[in-house]
């Protein structure tokens, strides 16, 4: 399938414990709301916040190899938005490693927006990061 040049991309990390097994959760959209890609994957033992890197950092990995310019990304992890957005500083040296590969990755796009939800509104990529977990990917 020939992926749009603008999508909708909800992401999320798990982890049980913190640190704990974690894995990522990536639901792609087109903007008129129809699923392009659903994707889970076990990361291992890791804390919930570089779960939630994580998921952002391979979701845009894989709208750069799909052709997409245009995305919008959204999580239901309000620390991880306010980070990417600049409004809270990095202060973990694992997260900000984490942080500067995502920003990396930013250069790559025309436009990129990250937003955040609230859980209810980020179902999919959660079922699938858990899904991933319980080895049902």
């Amino acid at each position: 399938m020939n992926w749009p040049k603008s999508v909708q991309v909800y992401t999320d990390g798990a982890s049980r414990g913190n640190p704990g097994p974690a894995s990522i959760g990536i639901h792609v959209l087109s903007t008129e709301g129809e699923t392009i890609m659903e994707f889970g994957e076990v990361l291992g033992e890791q804390t919930n916040n570089v779960a939630e890197y994580s998921a952002v950092k391979k979701a845009l990995e894989i709208c750069k190899e799909q052709g997409a310019t245009s995305v919008q990304v959204f999580s239901d992890s309000e620390l991880l938005v306010k980070q990417l957005n600049g409004i809270y500083k990095v202060k973990s040296p694992l997260l900000k490693e984490l942080y500067m590969s995502c920003i990396s990755e930013t250069e790559n796009f025309e436009t990129i927006e990250f937003t955040h939800v609230r859980r209810e509104k980020n179902k999919v990529a959660d079922r699938l990061a858990n899904m991933a977990l319980d080895g049902q990917l």
